[in-house]
């Protein structure tokens, strides 16, 4: 088996046909035939499945065709690897920053100090949730994220960075801590609440927190948008939870109430994510340094405290 074997039979499937991929290659199709024939007698497995439409992987097929793309990303990362040894970091790096979060504010200050450090490298920013998020790292799509941790997932390591308690937002007008800057859990679950989409990993924190003590969710609405999300609380039409440095980030310039949950208290982590099983490249690396350096700045001078992970009660 050798890679041109794999990129052959990727192209293949990419194109679900093999005069098509034949063509986007510039090789003769029998040719590309007799490639497919020698990996299938070098696997001893049947790989495609052949007819009128065109051609579809076995389930042999999808095993190799997801490793293939594997072991091509890094044999093309190697090739870069070498070629730029000694000068810049240049290149693409994507990144995902959980929306609903404090790590979203610091989306200018990665960009501009990226763009100081390493002018050749172009940071891709995207927002994205626990459900995708393990086969967009697997995949390449993304080469790291910066999210609510969502417990373990194959194919991804996961840092934590950040343990913060979580907090009901409201109007001001809402008056049910009387005078307290605490409430409990119970108290919380009477307010309808506003949250993201069921696959957001802080929203299972919520239910999971609520299914515990058998208390319900009065779920108002399912929002996305923190501008969207602001207005909503400014009208008095419900609250939602977040952790504290999250709420000051979001809503810099509101006067919302903002109560830490006891009784339990319900707890959040932000961590980073990236694969486990390819290391990332040189651009990569460096934009991954930089994010640490700017998220431990955040906490210096928010908290006037250096450690990586918050105590639970600031």
């Amino acid at each position: 088996m050798d890679t041109r074997k794999l990129s052959y039979f990727v192209q293949i499937v990419d194109s679900g046909s093999i005069t098509k991929a034949a063509a986007a290659l510039h090789v003769a199709q029998p040719a590309l035939s007799q490639q497919v024939s020698a990996l299938e007698n070098d696997l001893k497995q049947r790989l495609l499945i052949r007819s009128k439409q065109g051609v579809e992987p076995t389930a042999a097929g999808h095993t190799l065709y997801r490793h293939a793309q594997s072991i091509l990303r890094l044999v093309e990362q190697a090739r870069q690897d070498v070629a730029t040894s000694g000068a810049a970091p240049s290149g693409r790096v994507s990144i995902a920053i959980a929306p609903y979060s404090m790590a979203s504010s610091l989306t200018p200050q990665i960009i501009s100090e990226v763009g100081r450090r390493y002018p050749d490298i172009v940071v891709h920013l995207t927002e994205i949730f626990g459900g995708v998020l393990s086969e967009a790292i697997k995949n390449g799509r993304l080469d790291m994220a910066l999210i609510y941790e969502p417990g373990k997932i194959r194919g991804v390591q996961f840092t934590t960075m950040i343990v913060e308690d979580l907090h009901l937002v409201v109007h001001p007008d809402v008056d049910i801590s009387h005078g307290k800057d605490t409430i409990t859990l119970a108290e919380a679950s009477t307010v309808g609440l506003f949250l993201p989409e069921k696959n957001h990993t802080l929203r299972q924190l919520i239910e999971k927190g609520l299914t515990d003590q058998d208390l319900p969710l009065r779920l108002v609405g399912e929002v996305e948008s923190v501008p969207s999300l602001t207005r909503l609380i400014r009208a008095n039409l419900g609250g939602t939870v977040l952790p504290k440095s999250a709420a000051d980030a979001l809503f810099p310039d509101q006067n919302f109430k903002v109560l830490r949950i006891v009784e339990p208290g319900l707890q959040s982590k932000i961590a980073l994510c990236t694969p486990d099983h390819e290391p990332l490249s040189e651009a990569a690396s460096a934009v991954l340094m930089v994010v640490k350096e700017m998220l431990h700045q955040q906490l210096i001078n928010k908290y006037g405290t250096d450690p990586v992970q918050l105590p639970a009660h600031p």
